[in-house]
C-alpha cells in the first residue's frame, strides 16, 4: 500500500523536524507567523509553508486577528498521534523505573563509600 501524501497524513507531516519545531513552538501558544518566524529564526516564506501543511492536515488552526493570521496547535488533531505514542509507555516507563532505581542505588553506595 502506497504510503498518503503529506497533506493527508499528520503522521507524514510531523515526521518532517521543521514542522515539529513549529509544533513546539506554538504548544500553549497562539502566535503569528512573524511571531513565529522570531522565535524559530526562520524567514516568513519557511514559516508559512510549513504552516501550510500543518493545516491540511488539521494540526494547526488559524483565526484572524484584525490583519493578522493567529495560529494554535489543533489538540483534538493531535490525539491520534498521541494515542500512538502512549503506546510505547508501557515498554519504558518500567524501564526508566528500573534505571532510577539503580541510579539511586549508585548514588547512595557512592555516598556510603565517602564517609569514614
Amino acid at each position: 500500500m502506497a504510503r498518503k501524501r503529506t497533506t493527508y497524513d499528520p503522521f507524514n507531516a510531523i515526521a518532517e523536524p521543521n514542522r515539529r519545531a513549529l509544533l513546539e513552538a506554538l504548544a500553549g501558544n497562539s502566535l503569528t507567523v512573524s511571531a513565529l518566524a522570531l522565535a524559530l529564526g526562520w524567514n516568513q516564506p519557511k514559516v508559512s509553508k510549513h504552516l501550510q501543511v500543518l493545516k491540511e492536515v488539521d494540526l494547526v488552526v488559524e483565526r484572524k486577528e484584525g490583519r493578522f493570521r493567529v495560529y494554535r496547535v489543533n489538540a483534538q488533531a493531535m490525539k491520534p498521534v498521541q494515542e500512538w505514542v502512549t503506546q510505547f509507555q508501557a515498554f519504558w516507563a518500567p524501564r526508566l523505573d528500573a534505571l532510577g532505581d539503580y541510579l539511586n542505588e549508585v548514588q547512595t553506595g557512592e555516598q556510603t563509600d565517602d564517609e569514614p
